[in-house]
């Protein structure tokens, strides 16, 4: 798994460019990213540049909501009874819901969508395997 972002195939075909003159003067780096083969598998296997950044708390979370096969609502709406990592469910409700709620709940769901994000503490990018 690459943890390669869209920024990072972005730099390193510009420095390619900008190391061959002839390059330089006779293409952009958008056009390199899209006509050539490799680039263009590069930049289109990358990660967005911008992922979701979470708690570990949360990410433990998201993965287990996600094992369970539950869905985004069920995971934004679960009860208080349940027990993670020896963590009361309530720290994971409060991170939800005790300030910055709209933005939470917005990062929270893009991770969901994205099956990746970063995790806050450690700055670990967590993805999640495609279901089949």
């Amino acid at each position: 798994m690459s943890n390669e972002t869209k920024r990072d195939v972005f730099d390193e075909v510009r420095r390619v460019a900008l190391q061959d003159e002839t390059l330089l003067r006779t293409a952009n780096i958008h056009v390199l990213l899209k006509q050539d083969e490799e680039w263009h598998s590069r930049y289109e296997a990358a990660l967005p540049d911008d992922l979701p950044v979470i708690p570990e708390l949360i990410s433990k979370y998201l993965i287990m909501r996600k094992r369970d096969r539950g869905d985004l609502v069920q995971a934004l709406d679960e009860g208080t009874s349940f027990l993670l990592d020896g963590t009361q469910w309530e720290s994971v409700q409060d991170w939800f819901w005790f300030s910055d709620v709209k933005d939470r709940v917005d990062t929270f769901a893009r991770a969901w969508v994205l099956g990746v994000w970063r995790v806050e503490e450690t700055g670990e990018i967590v993805k999640l395997e495609a279901e089949k």
